[in-house]
Parts: C-alpha cells; structure tokens; sequence
C-alpha cells in the first residue's frame, strides 16, 4: 500500500511540474470603425448642421436628437401665409410644446425627405438668422421659412421657426 501512495505522490508531483495545458486565446471583438463626429470650423458650418440634423430628424421621426438641437425657450410659428398679419400666428413655445408639435403634426406625414435649400445666413455675434426654402416630401416651401440661432454656452442652437411666410 505504502508502494501505490508513493507512486500516487510522484504522479503527481511529476504532473505539477510539466507545462500547464494552453488556455484558448480571447477573442477581442471586432470593432466597427465609426466616423467622428464632425466639429464645424465655422459659425456656419455648425448653422448648417443644424439645419440638416433638423431635417434628418423629421424623417427619422428621432425626437430625442430633434429635442437636442432647439433651445429650451425655442419656438415654433406657422405664419398661415399672412407674414404680414401676426394675429393669425399658430405658436408653440418650449421644448414641451415643439415636442408635441413634431410628435401630432409632423411625424404622422412620414416624410421621407426633409431639409432646408437655398440657405441664405446672417451671423451677428452669438446670434444668426436664416431665411431658407424647405422641402418636406414633396411640397416646396419657397423662401417660406425663417430660422433663428444663438450660441450658448459655446453651442448652437435653434431658437425658432416660422413657416409658410409664403403668401397665398
């Protein structure tokens, strides 16, 4: 008996000092190159994203990243082809009511295609206006549109629409 224990220790023992079996090699995931975020140069340059992270919002129906860009005073204002009569203005004022304004209102259209053209911009200081045509789908606002900026705390944002300043 005393033979078999002995033998059992230098198995062992013999076992202890050889090299260690090879662990499988981790797998790192593989990662998907992203393209950064662009940092505009110019006032403009960020104006115009704006404009067009504004557009890309209303097709994507993506309220969170349209919430981002406005101003928490922001506001929205249908001009109902009046522009010279502001009595007849619709007005949505504040994040909560331009919330509701794109969730009742503009997502149920679906557009597919939204944006701004024939950006004309004027930048004083930290605050910029933009009178733009906007095409939404298939209707053509020409020269329908007035967009405000300002910058705050280093960023812009938009501050209001008003729309279909066309005359009738």
């Amino acid at each position: 008996m005393r033979r078999w224990l002995c033998l059992f220790v230098v198995v062992l023992l013999l076992g202890a000092c050889g090299k260690p079996p090879a662990l499988p090699t981790p797998v790192s995931p593989t990662s998907i190159p992203r393209t950064p975020t662009p940092v505009p140069a110019t006032d403009e340059e960020a104006i115009v994203q704006l404009l067009t992270a504004e557009g890309e919002g209303v097709v994507q129906q993506d309220i969170e990243r349209l919430m981002e860009i406005w101003a928490e005073d922001g506001a929205v204002i249908d001009a109902r082809h009046t522009p010279d009569d502001t009595s007849d203005d619709l007005t949505w004022r504040g994040c909560d009511a331009i919330r509701q304004r794109y969730v009742t209102l503009v997502f149920p259209g679906n557009p597919t295609a939204a944006g701004a053209t024939d950006v004309q911009l004027t930048i004083e200081g930290d605050a910029a206006e933009a009178h733009s045509t906007t095409h939404i789908g298939s209707e053509v606002a020409p020269g329908g549109d007035r967009w405000t900026f300002a910058r705050r705390d280093g960023r812009w944002f938009i501050t209001s629409l008003t729309y279909n300043l066309e005359p009738e």
